[in-house]
């Protein structure tokens, strides 16, 4: 477990995924905690550094004095990022969390690379419901409203499964007091001023059979934001991160992966978080005439169309295309990919272990070849 401190509260915060990948913040639900994101983190993760952290009063994180609003908690998310070392991210939060990320882009919009916005609304009046909700879970506790609550997240066939009864569990147990003030927090959100204005790649997900923000709604808010996708999720109700993870995976990675107009940059950002900025700037004052068109397809289609891919995660990469290089003995490339490895993640025990299966599958001279390449970089280090 990890935890900081941010703006006086301890926070519990969890990182997965390479250092120096693209991030991804996950906010959670009213409550709920981060776990509800474990699926999306794990898949995620592979090409993602994906952060979350539980709300204040919420899952580990401690219960703040006094009331809050929309944008305290937007503040709570950039000092997470701030401790993570993070300049910018892509902000995905469902429900509660989808009004914070909203109010977050609108705080910090150069921090924010898009948004996803998973069963969530522009405002989710009456106030007066919400404060009546606040009311009677400090006079009886979370137990008074879970029922109702957890008929609106998920189908009836999967809350009577275990993953429903921990997701009860998990209800259950978050803090009275960090339940009322989210709440209270949540009915006086209005965000229809702010978001409209909002010039960010922008996702809309929704489950198909969501009570609280219905399909209409996200319509409504995917038509606020100039650009904005759709995607609804089938057979899903309010957290369908939690009971269709798989396709809201496949949704957020269709979302995450650049797409053809986006490739050259892509390809450009990843091109140079491998190989390094004095590489890519050296290479590039380097272009000729003859060589123009070939530099801006390595980079759009090597680089940007299958490096900047989140399924296998850059370590991996970085692996495959030494072991590649090595086999076919193009040693100059092999030299640059194995100085990249301190910037992938790779270590020189995988190096040693990697030109094992070399030796096996492309032969000893290979392998002896590359090991002596990896020998003499080495050395250059010390």
């Amino acid at each position: 477990m990890t935890f900081i401190e941010v703006r006086g509260v301890a926070t519990h915060i969890a990182v997965d995924g390479p250092p120096g990948a693209p991030a991804v913040l996950l906010i959670h639900s009213l409550g709920a905690s981060l776990r509800i994101w474990d699926a999306q983190a794990e898949r995620l993760s592979r090409g993602f550094r994906v952060v979350r952290f539980d709300l204040r009063g919420h899952g580990l994180s401690e219960v703040a004095a006094g009331r809050c609003t929309i944008e305290d908690l937007a503040d709570d998310a950039l000092a997470v990022l701030d401790a993570c070392g993070i300049a910018t991210a892509h902000i995905a939060g469902v429900s509660i969390g989808g009004m914070i990320a909203q109010a977050l882009a609108a705080r910090a919009p150069a921090r924010t690379a898009s948004l996803i916005l998973c069963d969530t609304a522009l405002a989710l009046p009456p106030p007066e419901m919400w404060r009546t909700r606040a009311a009677t879970v400090r006079a009886e506790g979370v137990a008074a409203i879970a029922d109702a609550t957890l008929a609106r997240w998920v189908t009836p066939a999967f809350l009577a499964s275990p993953r429903g009864r921990g997701l009860r569990t998990l209800l259950l147990r978050t803090h009275a007091e960090g339940y009322a003030a989210a709440a209270e927090a949540l009915g006086l959100a209005d965000l229809s001023r702010s978001t409209p204005e909002l010039r960010v790649p922008t996702l809309v997900l929704v489950g198909e059979h969501d009570p609280s923000t219905p399909v209409a709604a996200a319509e409504a808010l995917r038509d606020a934001i100039p650009g904005a996708r759709l995607a609804v999720i089938p057979r899903a109700m309010h957290l369908p991160m939690v009971e269709r993870p798989d396709e809201v995976n496949d949704a957020l990675l269709d979302f995450l992966t650049p797409r053809d107009a986006d490739l050259a940059a892509a390809g450009l950002r990843v091109r140079t978080e491998v190989l390094g900025a004095a590489h890519v700037a050296r290479a590039t004052a380097a272009i000729t005439d003859l060589d123009r068109d070939f530099q801006a397809y390595i980079t759009r289609a090597a680089w940007g169309g299958v490096w900047a891919r989140p399924h296998l995660d850059r370590r991996t990469r970085s692996l495959v295309t030494v072991a590649m290089l090595a086999a076919l003995g193009r040693d100059h490339e092999l030299a640059l990919h194995i100085r990249a490895m301190k910037n992938t993640g790779a270590s020189l025990a995988d190096l040693s272990e990697l030109m094992l299966h070399v030796a096996v599958y492309a032969g000893v001279p290979a392998a002896n070849a590359a090991l002596r390449i990896a020998r003499q970089i080495a050395e250059e280090a010390r």
